[in-house]
């Protein structure tokens, strides 16, 4: 048997390196090629940024185009008698209101149909016959001695044309639910001392732009089931807030001493005037302002 040399066994050495070696470089080789390598994400594109909009405030309308109601005049009438009996001026916030736009509802007729003779300032009455709607409305004027002296005179020569507001303790624009049985129907209104607000139209010392007491009237075909009956008809009343002698939008005066009710006339400017069946809901009559001597329809 022979020996291994030195040459032999480092050959044998250096030939056992080789192989592990080679067979672990094939291995990593092979591991490397087999495990999962890492994905490396793509860049995010930059998100493009919208400009912030800024959203205006919303727009408060105009009070001088908000409609004032029939409460409104109450309430304005309220401020002024109270600043009259106080002793104060009305306060800016009840003044400003000159200018403002209103609509009002006055009912009438309200017991039912008038006799052919009634004298009512406000009546209806119904021909049968001739199946026609007679209506009549009459404003009341009111002298300077009736609107009191202003604080500079200006009041004297002053005339003011309108309505009475029935029952101003209430907003409601239609006639009562329960009429006062003690008063047959057909019974004429009364003129009440507790009238104690008016709208009217003011005047210096002329009737120009008045009716001067003129009334408004219309006879329109109506058949029996469009009688109004218990419901009346509403006179209707729009345009503007108006000014006295002392440019206030209402006057109040207590003729019979401080311990009465004051009773006020709101200013007014008429743009129109109408007469309404509240039953069928249709307009009989419409006068304008420039055209206040004939209906409109």
């Amino acid at each position: 048997m022979n020996e291994p040399t030195l040459r032999n066994s480092r050959l044998a050495l250096a030939g056992g390196l080789a192989i592990a070696l080679a067979v672990g470089g094939t291995g990593f080789l092979i591991g490397r090629g087999t495990s999962p390598r890492e994905v490396v994400p793509p860049a995010a594109a930059p998100v493009a940024t919208a400009p912030a909009v800024v959203q205006p405030a919303p727009s408060l309308p105009d009070p001088r185009d908000i409609v004032k109601t029939r409460a409104d005049l109450i309430a304005l009438a309220s401020q002024a008698a109270d600043a009259l009996a106080s002793g104060r001026p009305l306060p800016k916030a009840a003044a400003d209101l000159a200018g403002q736009r209103f609509e009002l509802r006055l009912p009438f007729g309200c017991r039912g149909p008038s006799d052919a003779d009634s004298d009512s300032p406000m009546r209806w009455r119904y021909d049968a016959e001739a199946r026609a709607l007679r209506v009549h409305v009459a404003p009341v004027i009111w002298s300077g001695a009736d609107l009191g002296a202003s604080e500079d005179g200006s009041a004297t020569g002053m005339i003011a044309e309108g309505f009475w507001i029935p029952r101003p303790w209430t907003a409601n624009e239609t006639c009562p639910a329960a009429q006062d049985s003690a008063a047959p129907t057909g019974a004429d209104a009364v003129t009440l001392p507790g009238q104690t607000l008016a709208v009217a139209q003011f005047a210096d010392g002329a009737v120009q732009g008045l009716r001067d007491g003129k009334p408004y009237e219309t006879v329109v075909r109506a058949a029996p089931d469009e009688v109004p009956a218990d419901q009346g008809l509403q006179l209707r009343l729009r345009g503007r807030i108006g000014g006295t002698a002392d440019r206030s939008p209402v006057a109040c005066r207590q003729p019979a001493g401080p311990e009465q009710r004051p009773i006020c006339i709101i200013a007014v400017t008429l743009d129109d005037v109408a007469i309404d069946n509240p039953r069928t809901g249709k307009t009989l009559a419409t006068w304008s302002a420039d055209r206040a001597s004939l209906p409109d329809r």
